[in-house]
């Protein structure tokens, strides 16, 4: 017995799904993988997150990313880093703190500091996305986008 489809609900009529966030869906997308233990995440790959990936790269919250070119999108491979003792993420903690609906900026007198210094807070600036020490030392502010340690 076929019931059929729901009105509006045809295969033919699939709508495409838009992000309001996608900063904020990569780093949730890094914080599950790294809470349940995974070696490698895949995130949709844009520029700004290539800039994030590569930041975390260089401060030591990940072993390496690979940036995988694909027929509809390209993606980005991210190995995570755990101690190999005790098997805890380097990253404690990400958290999102500007976000579309109320964008938090800050000035290079008013630079936050995460966790005492031993964090870093990511920044998107003129002088492209740098973190909250390069900042200071370029003498720019702009848009805090998130905080790890």
């Amino acid at each position: 017995m076929d019931i059929g489809h729901p009105v509006g609900c045809r295969s033919k009529n699939k709508k495409k799904v838009t992000m309001t966030d996608p900063i904020a869906d990569y780093l949730t997308r890094v914080r599950n993988a790294a809470l349940a233990g995974h070696k490698v995440v895949e995130i949709p790959s844009s520029k700004m997150k290539l800039e994030l990936t590569r930041i975390l790269h260089e401060k030591g919250y990940i072993i390496s990313y690979k940036l995988v070119e694909g027929t509809p999108f390209s993606t980005i491979k991210i190995a995570l880093k755990y101690h190999p003792d005790t098997k805890k993420s380097a990253i404690k903690k990400i958290t999102r703190i500007s976000s579309p609906g109320l964008r938090r900026y800050s000035g290079v007198d008013k630079m936050p500091r995460v966790l005492n210094g031993l964090g870093i807070a990511i920044i998107s600036t003129s002088k492209g996305i740098i973190t909250d020490k390069e900042a200071k030392d370029l003498n720019v502010g702009g848009e805090i986008l998130c905080y790890v340690y």
